[in-house]
């Protein structure tokens, strides 16, 4: 929508704290692009960016109408998806912000089946962390959110939440997978190397939180918000790691598999005894009050019933 456009500058330079550097993602000049800006600064009655030597940074005003175009861009989205579905066409564009394991497990398989049967539907994906998922669903740059142990706002609702107990990941020749207990205790991993996610995933944080119950201090070795480096360290370096449990591909291909016969390279997943940590919650969000777009409330509930599915397939 035409009138919308100036909505878009203002977005798209927030983002980049450029001008010059929005300019060539609306490939414009930048001459054109600032023009447009100081003439809306002037239809508003305020400077909504404050210039800098190396860039530029919202002003307060600026934070007020970034919300209100955000808002109003979004809407514009939810009625054109509105519009397409009364034809008959499922169209629209959907934004999900994710933290590390999901985004490179599940995800990008669901949006390929999602995007089979709905072929005009596209989608953005960013990455996020349990405390700055909320932050992005309230400024509308995100439509919905897959995240393990969210720091949860008021400007958030959740739409569905699935209990995911923590497993500890190693080789299958590693200490912990040749003695074959039925259940490990946390204390039984202290004595391994660790690799980790970073502090901002929500495995990490409930393993802070009973490590430091516990008066002992993770030894971490490794610390990646890259699920495949952790997987990948795993394997060579002989260490240990934390996963929920989504079936993840291990280095030949199978899945993680607690009762697969030792072999160097292959992955196994045991159980972690819920006394020692507790199982955690995936959480599927919102803003809270908002009429998602239809493509974006379709794919919420898709991911729900994905997460749910006892024997769903191989993530890729």
């Amino acid at each position: 929508m035409r009138y919308q456009q100036p909505l878009v500058y203002v977005d798209a330079v927030a983002r980049a704290g450029s001008i010059r550097r929005a300019a060539e993602t609306l490939a414009i000049t930048s001459t054109a692009l600032n023009r447009r800006i100081l003439n809306l600064e002037d239809d508003v009655g305020a400077p909504l960016f404050e210039r800098l030597p190396n860039g530029v940074r919202l002003s307060a005003a600026g934070e007020l109408f970034l919300h209100f175009a955000r808002k109003e861009l979004a809407d514009a989205e939810q009625l054109r998806a509105r519009l397409a579905d009364l034809s008959g066409e499922r169209r629209g564009h959907v934004n999900v912000a994710t933290g590390q394991s999901f985004s490179g497990a599940r995800l990008p398989g669901l949006i390929s089946e999602f995007r089979e049967r709905h072929p005009a539907v596209t989608f953005g994906v960013r990455r996020c962390t349990r405390s700055n998922v909320c932050a992005a669903l309230e400024s509308f740059e995100a439509d919905i959110a897959v995240v393990f142990e969210p720091e949860l706002t008021a400007g958030v609702e959740v739409l569905k939440a699935l209990s995911q107990p923590l497993r500890v990941v190693c080789s299958a020749d590693h200490p912990l997978a040749v003695a074959r207990r039925d259940v490990l205790r946390l204390g039984d991993c202290f004595d391994f190397p660790m690799a980790l996610p970073t502090l901002g995933n929500g495995v990490r944080w409930l393993l802070q939180q009973q490590s430091a119950r516990l008066g002992r201090r993770l030894p971490c070795s490794i610390e990646s918000d890259d699920a495949m480096l952790l997987r990948q360290s795993v394997v060579q370096g002989q260490m240990i790691s934390f996963e929920i449990p989504m079936r993840m591909p291990d280095t030949v291909g199978d899945p993680v598999d607690a009762g697969a016969p030792a072999a160097r390279g292959r992955l196994v997943a045991l159980p972690l005894d819920p006394r020692d940590v507790p199982a955690g919650q995936l959480c599927i969000l919102q803003s809270k009050g908002r009429t998602l777009p239809v493509a974006a409330a379709s794919f919420a509930q898709r991911v729900h019933q994905a997460l749910a599915e006892k024997d769903g397939p191989v993530l890729s």
